[in-house]
């Protein structure tokens, strides 16, 4: 897909102005895409509001960014861990109860090839539970504040979406016949893809033009991801090629959702990442997304079928 609305060295961080005065609220910032997304728009004076579920390595990661860019930068953490729809709950609240504005909620915490069916304390496998169910409602308790603020809903999904069922599993959202850790890991980057332009048709329905919410992934960017989650096999291939070079960095990674939450008049109906071979790396645009991504029945289905998993009703 064509780059040259941004040249030929697609978007890149350049093209931020100033940000004094707005607020992001990041999830996963303590390392990879989050980490370098946050610092870039700290480096641009806006305010960070992280969302970690490790207090003492969001410690670090403050003092690290503070050394970085000096005293004086905006930046807090606020304790959730995305395995526990409680904690969500909780962080949103203390988020509400402390920010005044969200310029935009970039959801980029995940959880990757997780090699046993595991579940989270809501006893929904972890896969789904974390990346899916927890970001679903994240977005539904800061609606209202995004909204206010004019703001935007960012979601990183991931090429991921394309390699699993075309569609999803209802009958069996956490996978107990057929646990496979790819092909759950696709299907949950393909719900949260699904989400973001349910949203859109909603707000549009809605005639609510002020919230923008976009879909976009980091391409093969080198994270600790699967290293976090994934199993020692998957784990061992994917540090041979980080080596190589088709895998970027974590700072390129974090290009596309950058884009996505401060690149005036961009088309919602677009999915932004990577442009290169296979998507993986290459200059940030648009990349083609496969129609099943956008089953409009599906769609539908799903938003009704997350609403009763997390026991919330949008207010839109």
């Amino acid at each position: 897909m064509s780059t040259t609305k941004f040249g030929k060295k697609g978007w890149t961080p350049n093209r931020i102005k100033n940000l004094n005065g707005k607020t992001f609220v990041i999830t996963g910032t303590t390392s990879g895409t989050g980490f370098e997304a946050a610092k870039i728009l700290l480096a641009k004076g806006a305010k960070v509001v992280m969302l970690n579920r490790n207090p003492k390595k969001s410690k670090a990661t403050i003092a690290t960014l503070k050394q970085e860019l000096g005293n004086t930068i905006d930046v807090i953490n606020i304790s959730m861990d995305l395995a526990s729809q409680a904690s969500v709950k909780e962080a949103a609240e203390e988020v509400l109860k402390t920010v005044p504005q969200i310029d935009a909620l970039m959801l980029n915490a995940a959880i990757a090839q997780v090699p046993k069916q595991t579940f989270t304390v809501d006893g929904v496998e972890s896969q789904m539970g974390v990346n899916h169910y927890s970001n679903f409602l994240l977005q539904a308790l800061l609606f209202p504040r995004i909204e206010a603020s004019n703001g935007r809903i960012v979601t990183v999904g991931s090429m991921g979406y394309n390699l699993g069922i075309k569609t999803i599993q209802f009958d069996d959202l956490n996978w107990d016949k057929n646990y496979n850790p790819n092909g759950v890991y696709s299907q949950s980057k393909l719900t949260q893809i699904m989400t973001a332009y349910e949203l859109q048709d909603k707000l549009k329905q809605a005639g609510k033009t002020n919230v923008k919410t976009y879909a976009c992934h980091p391409g093969a960017s080198s994270t600790s991801l699967i290293k976090t989650s994934g199993s020692l096999l998957t784990r061992f291939i994917w540090q041979i090629m980080k080596l190589t070079p088709m895998v970027q960095s974590a700072e390129k990674g974090a290009y596309p959702e950058l884009m996505c939450a401060t690149e005036p008049d961009l088309d919602q109906a677009g999915f932004y990442g990577p442009t290169g071979k296979n998507y993986w790396t290459g200059p940030v645009g648009e990349c083609k997304l496969e129609p099943h991504a956008k089953d409009k029945a599906v769609m539908q289905k799903l938003w009704s079928v997350s609403e009763d998993a997390v026991g919330i009703k949008w207010n839109i």
